[in-house]
């Protein structure tokens, strides 16, 4: 059963931040600051490097979709703020 990751990165050199979703969170990571890859636009648009600041494991790709729409709509500052101050999700 392949799992699913919800993830947020942060610029390094900017300080805006960035939320997606996954099956291989650590060669997406990779993805994003690597200046030849291509399906990484919205990180190649605006400097990093960039950090993995927050993830979470997700059961299938539906509910990881759902998260991840759930922090774009709330702000992916705000989500991480709230997530903070409550200790978890």
């Amino acid at each position: 059963m392949v799992m699913y990751w919800v993830y947020v990165l942060r610029s390094q050199s900017t300080g805006r931040f960035y939320c997606g979703q996954t099956s291989d969170l650590e060669k997406r990571v990779a993805q994003h600051n690597d200046p030849n890859h291509t399906f990484t636009r919205t990180t190649k648009v605006f400097d990093g490097p960039w950090l993995l600041v927050w993830e979470m494991e997700c059961a299938d790709r539906t509910a990881a979709i759902r998260l991840e729409r759930k922090i774009k709509k709330r702000g992916i500052e705000r989500f991480l703020s709230d997530t903070m101050a409550s200790g978890g999700c």
